[in-house]
């Protein structure tokens, strides 16, 4: 099977269910943006040792798949015409409270925030600052896409609590590098 197939040359794909549309449409930059905030944490993956932290963004991108593959079907193709749903897997209020018990267990860990902190530190926080930007923007996508097309609130949830997460992993992976924060306090300048 090649992986290219021409079908997308004149600006049009595919959405899961079969309908064909623009490729600046608000559902197609939806689930690009998902695609990029997936990459992005690879790209933070690869600068992180911490194993039980590999483990959690390891299923967050199994978790974003499943986001996107639900962004690209709109809402009127979720279910097939035998009545069986047409994707194994949607996103639930499971993984959003996931989110949160790790956000609460590194919170823990961390001193409370006093100032905004700037996006930097190391490698790796920089890339989870960056992935976190990305998220906020593909939840900016979904949001958009809600205001012309039905989206499941899960989604919308999902990203946002994600974004969360990714702040404060960027923050507790700083502090198990020593990796110093930097601070936006105004009272400085």
């Amino acid at each position: 099977m090649k992986i290219y197939t021409k079908t997308g040359d004149k600006g049009q794909t595919a959405l899961y269910g079969g309908t064909r549309v623009s490729k600046a449409s608000a559902r197609v930059d939806s689930y690009g943006n998902i695609d990029e905030l997936n990459s992005f944490i690879g790209i933070a993956k690869s600068h992180i040792e911490d194993q039980e932290v590999l483990k959690q963004l390891e299923k967050i991108q199994f978790d974003l798949f499943t986001v996107g593959s639900e962004a690209a079907t709109p809402i009127d193709k979720l279910m097939q015409a035998n009545g069986k749903s047409r994707l194994p897997l949607v996103i639930s209020d499971d993984e959003i409270e996931e989110l949160e018990n790790w956000m609460d267990a590194f919170d823990e860990k961390l001193d409370p925030l006093q100032y905004f902190i700037l996006p930097g530190g190391g490698k790796s926080a920089t890339f989870l600052h960056a992935a976190r930007t990305i998220c906020r923007r593909a939840e900016r996508s979904l949001v958009f896409l809600n205001e012309s097309e039905e989206v499941r609130p899960e989604l919308i949830k999902y990203l946002n609590r994600l974004s969360d997460y990714l702040f404060v992993l960027a923050r507790y992976i700083s502090k198990i590098n020593n990796e110093p924060e930097e601070y936006w306090n105004p009272n400085e300048r």
